[in-house]
């Protein structure tokens, strides 16, 4: 006998995958998918001005998204955790390459708005999916106890870089375009108007929705499901969603990470409303405000990847996953106070905090995801772990809808700032008795750090009794 650990058996299912190898490959599919719809945030809304199309409606294209995305959420999730998950991200990687080919020809409204609820409702089946696949072949390898922080965070990560690389290619590609003189009008004539340089990009990120799609079906192996039928799917979702819907009610832990994510959503809500309009104010008009936003967009993104980085160091030295996400929060909360108190301020000082407070929003909302979804995923078994992560997501965009049309009502100033930052604010001490830590015990790490004894993957069980004893997780 050697003393050293026997390590679990690999599921055949996943491969024979190792936990170093489904990270990397979790990364990759992330970066991937969302690097398109980066480059779509800089050009979207001035390639349907080119298009001829007013405010009002491209206000609607956006509307239809975002109902879309929010109305399919939880049929999608249930439907992965019935017929697996690399036949949904297939297939949201399909539906993305048709939507952002719609919008990048597209010169009528009907096919714009097409396109843009074909990528709400991509957007919905992606919510889970390649997480759900992560966690389930690291314990497949590892088993229930395997460390998950670490492929979380990195995936958070890559999805923040692909965003901010996005960013930058979609507002840098029609730039470039234009630098050689009648490059434009060849494209315009040749194509028949269809193609302009405003619309690379899209087209641009259907090719890469296309390199997604066959990287799913070659890199992630999943175990084969019970032969079903399109009747035994349509039968199973509705009891997905339904179990979805009792998580919060039955887990006190997990009904604590969706108030979470709905703070964050009241977060995300106030910046991505009320930032553009105070950077066209600072420069005196929209064109170099537009600009700069890029920028700042770019930066937040960057910061949101750092934070996810950043993640299970805050851990560590916090001393669990709970203690992490309520530093985390607090300094979200920071932040948005921060850009309330220079609301009405020019001054280069003023400006640097409110940049510092933008850059704290999003730094704080990725440390503290990854700390979430640790926290989650120990809490739910493979059979509801994608439905898990469509509930937080459809509380974090429900909320962040309100919160838009609420910040968009109130009256310009510090007020929607602050509001936003007291629901953040909530949301962090709603972790303050989950995050005290208690004394070491045995079985703890080598380190001295407090372990919780671990959650065993089945059914969800009321954890009320666990409310009167604060406990830490495993560092």
């Amino acid at each position: 006998m050697t003393g050293r650990p026997v390590p679990a058996a690999v599921s055949p299912g996943h491969g024979g995958l190792d936990g170093a190898t489904a990270r990397r490959r979790y990364v990759t599919v992330s970066f991937l998918f969302w690097l398109p719809i980066g480059m779509s945030v800089a050009t979207g809304v001035l390639l349907f001005t080119e298009r001829g199309m007013g405010l009002a409606a491209i206000a609607g294209f956006y509307a239809v998204h975002s109902l879309t995305a929010a109305a399919m959420e939880l049929p999608t999730g249930g439907l992965c955790d019935v017929i697996g998950r690399r036949p949904v991200l297939a297939i949201a990687g399909l539906l993305n390459l048709t939507a952002f080919t719609l919008i990048g020809l597209g010169a009528a409204g009907w096919a714009i708005a097409l396109g843009m609820g074909l990528m709400g409702l991509a957007r919905a089946l992606s919510s889970g999916p390649a997480e759900a696949w992560y966690v389930d072949t690291v314990h497949a390898h590892a088993g229930p106890d395997a460390d998950l922080r670490t492929g979380l965070a990195r995936g958070s990560s890559a999805t923040s870089a692909a965003l901010a690389l996005g960013t930058l290619l979609g507002g840098g590609l029609p730039w470039l375009l234009g630098l050689a003189p009648g490059l434009g009008e060849w494209l315009a004539d040749t194509t028949g108007g269809l193609v302009i340089p405003l619309s690379v990009p899209a087209l641009l990120g259907a090719l890469v929705q296309g390199v997604f799609v066959l990287y799913v079906l070659s890199a992630l192996p999943e175990p084969p499901r019970p032969r079903t039928t399109v009747r035994r799917v349509m039968g199973g979702v509705p009891a997905a969603i339904a179990a979805g819907l009792r998580l919060g009610a039955r887990d006190a832990l997990i009904r604590r990470i969706l108030l979470t994510a709905s703070a964050a959503g009241a977060a995300l809500a106030a910046v991505e409303l009320l930032t553009p309009g105070r950077a066209a104010a600072l420069m005196g008009n929209a064109e170099s405000g537009a600009l700069v936003f890029a920028g700042l967009a770019c930066a937040g993104f960057l910061c949101s990847a750092l934070g996810s980085q950043l993640a299970p160091l805050v851990a560590r030295f916090t001393g669990s996953s709970e203690c992490a996400v309520l530093a985390s929060l607090g300094l979200v909360a920071l932040g948005l106070t921060l850009l309330g108190l220079t609301t009405h301020a020019m001054s280069p000082l003023a400006t640097t905090v409110a940049v510092t407070g933008y850059g704290l929003v999003y730094l704080g909302l990725g440390a503290a995801g990854p700390n979430e979804n640790d926290l989650l995923h120990r809490r739910v078994d493979a059979s509801g772990r994608a439905t898990a992560l469509s509930v937080q997501s459809l509380s974090l965009q429900l909320v962040a809808a309100g919160a838009g049309l609420g910040a968009g009502a109130l009256p310009p100033g510090p007020l929607p700032w602050l509001l936003a930052a007291t629901a953040v604010l909530a949301g962090a001490l709603l972790w303050v008795r989950r995050a005290a830590p208690v004394p070491p015990r045995p079985g703890s790490s080598a380190t001295g750090g407090p372990v919780a004894a671990p959650v065993p993957p089945g059914p969800l069980h009321d954890t009320a009794p666990e409310e009167i004893h604060p406990h830490a997780r495993p560092t």
